[in-house]
């Protein structure tokens, strides 16, 4: 049994399938100082801060940051007037996600084709374009806050140019050309992350949050708009505790490289951490939190942890009984046990499950803001590709103990 290291390539384009997902193209995050937001992702997370569009590159509304890791790509995007709409948002609800973009083959016509499918216009397909090539951008409404982008590229702007690390988009500078006295880059930041890696690879999955009542109503947009399918169920027997409930449906692209689960609370004695993301978001849905794949959990954690990243607290008594029941349903479909250091996951606070197809390592950290809502978590898979079922009530009962801390249980 062996685990991909990299995201699976994607199948060539066949000119008959506008909705045909290439990739995640980037994550955009709306947040109140992109060039602060930046310095934290980058010290805490190990993300390279990578180029800029601001004010400096003929940007006068928004200050833009990519940050990259892997074929990871963030972009921070902070207002620079009060007419730019991350203004309004980011007093409303906080930084978090505003655009979670795709790679397509050709944006117009992804757009046309999502629009006759129902989906409501965020904006209308727009061309950045100059010399060394174009980026074509259109965007549709998701559900609350959120937007889906999709995007097509040419020339230097090709997403194998991009990976490689070449230029995002017309009016993005790299900061990395720009050298200190010592000749070394300018941000002495980055080249310390180019020393020491986290090892984060890729969004593996991304969580939505909605109202009670409307997990349905999503699935059926991703199914209509964006021909997804159903990847996996779970009901609030799978995912509850004595206090607190949730259900959530796993939306999947096509090919299955995207994945997109959708969370609705559910009836509890008290509040589930989706109803505690909705109150300290104006009742609004959005991204609750992204899943960043790596390929070495233990060395991730422990490196993310020197960094001062704060996790969830799992209680001792959880690795009791972990272990028998993973390796039990591993010998039970021919997989070989957990191969990473015992006592080191247990160090470490990880999560381990397994299913019919292998297992995989994870762990949540805290709200990365002030706000109990947008939060990341750190995966690794092993041949699974499930969402820790096993691990779900010891999740819930270490988010229950924040949200009583906060005062939101």
């Amino acid at each position: 049994m062996t685990s991909a290291p990299t995201r699976p390539a994607a199948q060539p384009a066949t000119g008959t399938d506008p909705l045909q997902l290439i990739d995640v193209d980037h994550v955009q995050f709306y947040v109140g100082n992109a060039k602060q937001a930046a310095f934290f992702y980058a010290q805490c997370f190990g993300f390279q801060i990578e180029q800029v569009s601001d004010l400096t590159t003929g940007c006068r509304d928004a200050s833009h940051y990519l940050l990259t890791q892997g074929n990871i790509r963030f972009i921070l995007t902070s207002a620079l007037t009060p007419e730019h709409p991350a203004a309004m948002e980011c007093a409303m609800y906080g930084d978090g996600v505003k655009d979670v973009a795709f790679t397509v083959f050709d944006a117009e016509k992804a757009w046309e084709r999502a629009v006759q499918n129902g989906a409501t216009s965020a904006y209308a397909p727009r061309t950045y374009r100059d010399e060394h090539g174009s980026v074509t951008m259109a965007g549709i409404r998701t559900y609350g806050r959120v937007c889906h982008s999709f995007v097509s590229r040419t020339g230097a702007y090709d997403l194998v140019n991009v990976k490689k690390g070449g230029t995002f988009k017309p009016r993005f500078r790299r900061l990395d050309q720009i050298a200190g006295p010592t000749g070394k880059s300018v941000l002495a930041v980055n080249d310390h992350n180019r020393k020491h890696p986290c090892g984060l690879k890729y969004v593996d999955h991304l969580v939505g949050n909605v109202e009670l009542g409307k997990m349905n109503y999503w699935v059926a947009f991703y199914e209509n708009v964006l021909e997804f399918t159903m990847f996996k169920h779970f009901d609030d027997k799978d995912i509850s505790t004595e206090y607190s409930a949730l259900m959530s449906k796993v939306m999947a692209s096509g090919n299955n490289l995207i994945k997109m689960p959708i969370n609705e609370p559910a009836a509890g004695k008290k509040k589930s951490q989706v109803q505690e993301y909705l109150d300290w978001h104006q009742n609004t849905p959005g991204v609750q939190h992204l899943a960043l794949r790596t390929d070495d959990e233990l060395h991730s954690i422990a490196a993310l942890r020197a960094r001062g990243v704060d996790f969830l607290t799992l209680p001792d008594a959880y690795y009791d009984k972990v272990w028998e029941r993973v390796d039990k349903m591993l010998t039970a479909h021919g997989h070989t046990p957990v191969r990473e250091d015992h006592d080191r996951v247990k160090d470490l606070g990880i999560l381990v499950d397994a299913d019919d197809e292998g297992y995989l390592l994870q762990l949540f950290t805290k709200p990365l803001q002030d706000r109990p809502t947008l939060f990341f978590e750190i995966i690794c898979r092993r041949g699974s590709q499930s969402f820790g079922k096993g691990n779900f009530k010891a999740l819930f009962e270490a988010l229950e103990l924040e949200q009583e801390r906060r005062g939101n249980l």
